[in-house]
């Protein structure tokens, strides 16, 4: 797992999955387009909703959910990165985000 910036993850939006980890009232305030959302506590059993073909961006508040998150996903098989700064660093550059 690597820690990657913002705008990589931006880069990398068509080619990579966006995995919210956040909570149902964390991602009502926004999310990134086109983002999957799964909190953190049920990933272990949603991992089939996931394409594990394609790399994932986990993504959180502040990245410390999403760094467990991309560890579960590694040890699950997974490619995963997780977002630095999270939605907090998303929001502060300015960068798109929709209400869900």
């Amino acid at each position: 797992m690597s820690e990657i910036t913002t705008a990589e993850a931006n880069a990398r939006r068509n080619t990579a999955t966006i995995l919210d980890v956040r909570e149902e009232a964390e991602t009502a305030e926004g999310m990134i387009p086109g983002a999957v959302h799964i909190p953190l506590g049920q990933l272990a059993s949603r991992l089939g909703e996931l394409d594990a073909g394609r790399p994932v961006i986990t993504v959180c508040a502040s990245g410390n959910r999403s760094a467990h998150a991309a560890v579960d996903l590694l040890v699950a098989g997974f490619r995963a990165d997780t977002m630095a700064g999270g939605m907090t660093a998303w929001e502060t550059e300015g960068r798109p985000t929709h209400k869900p």
